[in-house]
């Protein structure tokens, strides 16, 4: 699992093929922020919010604080007493509950498209299985996945084993944690970020185009006099709130008031997701990227130019790199 500190080396002209994954810290490893204390990697975002809408029992962020607690995000994962895969089903367990969520006509405990949806369709019969046992819902569905559905009825709720007790508090206290709201964004939101960016790569830059939905014809005009009233794309400001409004954060419209509305981070502390600016002072920012690892970051540069990959020293004023902080915005 490649850490936030790890450099990405990515190539002049590359393109969306490069792999988000590798851009997002390690679960549990010096968080984003302490809005929720893990990372998920990216290549499992859309899986685990896509499961964890199987039933009410079953939250994306309950899904995902499971998994880290279980293999930590690694697929090839295998316990001591014989739990496989990263969500650790024992052989017996995937037998009766394993699904081919990828639609390959395999049911593959050691593949996440598989393991990920079956994981949560399991904590689902559990909680039907469970659903009379008094007591909170989910700590019983959590205990009963640890310890079984048997130890839960015996017990009338959360067993008495310290292992599962641990297991059943370590869980809830990751997945309870507010993803919004925090000193920060989370790094869920933060690989929505850069997913959201980099798929609008190739997209023509407009001055003044773009907004939360996403490209949009702009207006008149840049310094140069460029005009981006018929051009359908983005401006660097008009890239950035798209990406963090498609990870649930309203950031202002431009590259100044986005700038006020985020913590400054330490040099050698950016992490993917924060936000490269431009300028030589606060007042005078006019560019702003996503960084995503390795010196590197995804912008809108210019007039006649697409939304691309760039080198952070592409421009020689880099002033700040900061971090977004949702409902903050300082004076400047």
């Amino acid at each position: 699992m490649l850490r936030a500190s790890t450099a990405v080396t990515i190539g002049v002209g590359a393109t969306a093929a490069v792999i988000v994954a590798a851009l997002v810290q390690g679960a549990g490893d010096d968080p984003l922020s302490t809005a929720l204390s893990l990372a998920v990697p990216s290549k499992y975002k859309l899986l685990i919010e896509e499961a964890g809408t199987t039933c009410p029992e079953v939250s994306p962020n309950l899904l995902a604080a499971l998994l880290t607690q279980e293999s930590n995000f690694n697929p090839k994962a295998r316990s001591p007493v014989g739990a496989q895969g990263i969500a650790q089903f024992m052989p017996s367990t995937w037998e009766t509950h394993g699904v081919d969520g990828n639609g390959d006509g395999k049911r593959d405990v050691w593949d996440p498209e598989d393991a990920i949806p079956a994981a949560a369709g399991y904590l689902c019969d559990i909680a039907k299985d469970v659903r009379d046992v008094p007591g909170d819902k989910q700590s019983n569905m959590l205990a009963a996945y640890n310890a079984g559905s048997g130890a839960v009825h015996k017990y009338g709720g959360v067993p008495p084993y310290k292992e599962t007790q641990n297991y059943v508090r370590s869980i809830r206290a990751l997945a309870d944690r507010p993803s919004v709201g925090g000193t920060s964004v989370t790094t869920i939101q933060a690989a929505a970020v850069v997913n959201a960016a980099q798929e609008m790569i190739g997209t023509p830059y407009s001055w003044g185009g773009g907004n939360a939905n996403g490209p949009s014809t702009g207006s008149c005009c840049s310094p140069k006099g460029r005009s981006g009233a018929s051009i359908t794309g983005f401006d660097c400001s008009g890239l950035t709130l798209y990406a963090y409004a498609k990870a649930g954060i309203s950031l202002p419209r431009t590259a100044t008031q986005q700038y006020a509305a985020s913590e400054p981070v330490k040099p050698g502390q950016a992490r993917p997701g924060d936000l490269v600016f431009y300028g030589s002072s606060p007042t005078s920012i006019h560019h702003v990227g996503i960084y995503v690892g390795g010196g590197w970051m995804i912008d809108a540069p210019r007039p006649g130019t697409k939304v691309r990959f760039d080198p952070m020293d592409v421009m020689p004023d880099l002033f700040a790199v900061a971090r977004p902080v949702p409902g903050n915005t300082k004076e400047i």
